[in-house]
């Protein structure tokens, strides 16, 4: 013990001579804050549709083949009736469909015929946020553990951070054993953590320490001071490295879909409707049955559940769920810029860093001579107070947030950026923010305090609001909804999983 207070001491000593950085720093308790707090425009008003004109995504529009289901199905009749219609085709979306496919395949229920799944989008393929973020796949190791574990408690802090390992190495575990690792470019670089303040310091070795305590699994963390993140990769920073993959997540859940169809057989139908957008969803009860009409530009279809993956667009059809009580849309930022110098002096981890305003990756390079293409994102303190919550538009990016990338890499890694350079691509895309920072997972019904039309959202599931944090947790919240429908279509008790926070669920989470 005395060893490891000697470490701590002299990482926390390292500040005396830490360089001034002109960033903006310390502003997530702020931040955090206004999240809480309702808007002058009250009551909120919920989410409008997608945009009709996004900004050009490096993930969807860097090259032409990039999304080979931007308008699958955009032509193709509706279908008059369907058992489950999944509203969004993102990673949750999608994943609901992954996963119950696979759970009926497994359990050879015996069916008089397959479970018709429809997935509805309303603009391209996956063009939501999985098709807009930054492209990192890291589970949170330790980082907030204090906090969660005063707010909540032990348990349920520790279960925050097993759902997010469950999550990111079932997703490499599909990847690898499927063999398209290539494919998706995926990369297993770990993950840095850059600590620019003494209190951000501060704060992280807190929740290590407590992490420690509950005996959380910390395998694979590593502190590192000053001088080795600036003798590595030139940063004058302390930091801490963590597991992590990047992958290129359109191709992911492209593959993910695909497989879900081919692997479809003779218990389940899937297909997928693109610029197809719901506009209403509309309930009916005769003969004892509950039906659902899930209402699109080009036409209806009568099912018996409905699964809302929408995310930062929930409360467009879930109005209920606008505002600081539900979820929140947040526009996020992201550019692609070219470092200058090449991978061997920029190495291959991902990173965060300013409290996780901040986060970028270097792509892979074809060969030794290419100087890698780095994806960045965040820049929201940049335009504090608002910090871009409440804008569901991603059809343009936001001048102050994109200077503030532009000048991030160059300030904090001097030498391997030029501070003049242009980005080759820069776009928008709408994140789902809780005041939580947790998303809402199952029944709509049961976030309702006063329900009187019970029926109304009786069939109605919803997984959403990760907070900018998804992909870590949106394909393991959509396991949890797969489970839940399976459960009830096989007349069987739901079970929950071991990793599974409790607050994640709509009944703990009960919206006014």
């Amino acid at each position: 013990m005395k060893d490891w207070t000697f470490l701590v001491c002299c990482f926390l000593l390292s500040w005396s001579i830490m360089p001034v950085n002109p960033q903006i720093l310390g502003k997530l308790e702020h931040s955090q804050k206004v999240l809480e707090t309702p808007p002058l425009e009250h009551p909120t008003p919920p989410a409008k549709l997608p945009s009709h004109n996004p900004t050009r995504s490096f993930w969807i529009d860097s090259s032409p083949d990039a999304n080979p289901l931007a308008g699958h199905g955009s032509k193709d009749p509706l279908p008059s009736e369907a058992d489950i219609c999944i509203i969004g085709a993102g990673i949750t979306g999608v994943g609901v469909a992954y996963h119950l496919i696979e759970l009926l395949n497994n359990a050879s229920l015996s069916v008089k015929r397959p479970l018709r799944i429809v997935i509805l989008e309303a603009r391209d393929f996956c063009s939501g946020a999985t098709g807009r973020n930054g492209g990192h796949l890291t589970p949170a190791a330790f980082l907030e553990f204090s906090q969660r574990q005063k707010l909540f408690n032990t348990v349920e802090a520790i279960k925050s951070y097993e759902l997010e390992q469950h999550t990111a190495s079932l997703l490499v575990k599909i990847i690898e054993e499927n063999g398209w690792a290539s494919d998706i470019d995926l990369v297993e670089g770990g993950h840095v953590n850059i600590l620019f303040t003494e209190k951000e310091a501060k704060y992280a070795h807190k929740d290590f320490d407590m992490a420690r305590q509950a005996q959380l699994n910390l395998d694979g963390v590593e502190w590192l001071s000053k001088e080795e993140v600036e003798e590595e990769y030139g940063a004058p920073y302390p930091g801490f490295r963590e597991p992590g993959h990047n992958v290129w997540p359109l191709k992911l859940v492209t593959k993910l879909y695909q497989h879900a169809q081919a692997h479809a057989g003779q218990y389940a139908s899937l297909s997928l409707h693109t610029r197809t957008p719901v506009t209403a969803v509309t309930h009916e009860t005769t003969d004892n049955s509950s039906t659902y009409t899930v209402v699109t530009n080009r036409g209806s279809i009568s099912c018996s559940r409905v699964v809302h993956a929408t995310n930062a667009y929930s409360s467009y059809l879930l109005p209920f769920l606008a505002g600081p009580a539900g979820i929140i849309p947040t526009r996020g930022q992201v550019m692609a810029t070219r470092a200058s110098v090449g991978t061997d002096q920029i190495k291959t981890p991902s990173w965060s860093g300013n409290e996780g305003f901040a986060y970028w990756f270097p792509r892979p390079v074809t060969n030794d001579t290419e100087n890698p293409l780095i994806i960045i994102g965040g820049g929201r303190e940049a335009v504090s107070p608002s910090y871009e919550l409440y804008v569901d538009d991603d059809s343009e990016t936001h001048p102050l947030v994109g200077q503030a990338l532009r000048e991030f890499l160059p300030s904090v890694f001097e030498g391997k950026y030029d501070p003049d350079s242009e980005p080759e691509m820069e776009w928008t895309g709408i994140m789902g923010y809780t005041k939580m920072g947790d998303p809402f997972v199952g029944p709509v019904a049961e976030l309702l305090v006063a329900n009187p039309d019970g029926d109304l959202y009786k069939k109605q599931y919803i997984a959403a609001g990760y907070a900018g944090h998804g992909m870590p947790r949106a394909f393991g919240c959509a396991e949890v909804i797969a489970q839940m429908i399976f459960a009830e279509i096989s007349d069987k008790e739901w079970k929950e999983p071991d990793w599974l926070p409790q607050r994640y669920l709509t009944w703990n989470r009960r919206v006014e």
